[in-house]
């Protein structure tokens, strides 16, 4: 075992990266969201940041693809959402051409604060809603405005997220939606990013190792959201995002600093931070 993806041996650092991901599972599985993140909070405190990226490639796709269950469900769901998914793909490989990786600490900051904002209008109870009959022509537009924040950021919840929850979907649907558009996403930035992308062997083998612990805890915050009010899944979705939203600003005032001297290696570790 290694303490860091190059470093010595060292169960401690193990045990601590199982326990970290066990928590960033348990997160996901009850929000939906999120896992990328907290692993990337904790990860920081046991390893350098470019190292706990490259340990979140495979927790965080593999986990996404979890999150599309139950199967039965998937396909009207996707039937209603593929202009938003087409749309995620355009803006996404669009924007990745236009503007490059992702890059920028004062737009994550941006991003960070309109989540915020987001988070606290839906903690007092606010609400939007979309019309059935604008979802056919809005979804594309929203997916391809997603995609271009993701291209930017390497963010994938705004304005994804809204716009799911304001289409109405009763909680597991809309837990499986954000899966659907996380998945998407993280597939079209990987496109986008492939030629700058590239993480050693040793890390992609222990990035595997830790499906197990994202997964059990994946597993774990589900049966806790199977139990959950719809009002206090609501807030805990609400919550997750001011959370997340505070990360980003916090992170990209941390990261300002050191923009100048880390600018390619940050690209490529945002890309596995977004959800």
């Amino acid at each position: 075992m290694m303490a860091g993806l190059f470093g010595v041996t060292s169960w401690a650092w193990l045990a601590g990266a199982v326990a970290v991901f066990l928590v960033a599972g348990g997160v996901k599985g009850i929000v939906g969201l999120g896992l990328p993140t907290v692993s990337m909070a904790l990860l920081a405190m046991l390893m350098a940041p470019a190292e706990a990226a490259a340990l979140l490639v495979m927790p965080s796709l593999i986990t996404n693809l979890w999150q599309l269950r139950p199967w039965a469900t998937l396909g009207p769901l996707l039937r209603r959402l593929g202009g938003m998914q087409l749309g995620i793909c355009a803006g996404t490989w669009l924007g990745a051409w236009v503007l490059g990786a992702p890059a920028g600490a004062w737009s994550r900051a941006l991003l960070g604060v309109a989540l915020i904002a987001y988070g606290c209008w839906g903690l007092v109870g606010a609400r939007l809603a979309v019309p059935p009959r604008a979802e056919r022509w809005l979804s594309p537009l929203v997916g391809f405005a997603t995609g271009w924040v993701t291209a930017a950021t390497g963010v994938f919840v705004v304005p994804a997220v809204p716009y799911l929850q304001a289409l109405g979907l009763q909680r597991d649907a809309l837990v499986q939606a954000m899966g659907i558009c996380f998945t998407v996403s993280t597939i079209a930035l990987a496109g986008g990013l492939a030629l700058n992308a590239s993480y050693p062997a040793s890390a992609l083998v222990l990035s595997a190792w830790m499906l197990l612990p994202a997964l059990l805890g994946m597993a774990l915050g589900t049966c806790i959201r199977q139990r959950l009010s719809a009002v206090w899944f609501r807030r805990c979705l609400m919550v997750g995002l001011l959370a997340l939203g505070t990360y980003m600003v916090v992170d990209a005032l941390a990261w300002h600093g050191f923009s100048s001297h880390g600018g390619e290696s940050e690209g490529a570790m945002r890309m596995e931070r977004a959800t």
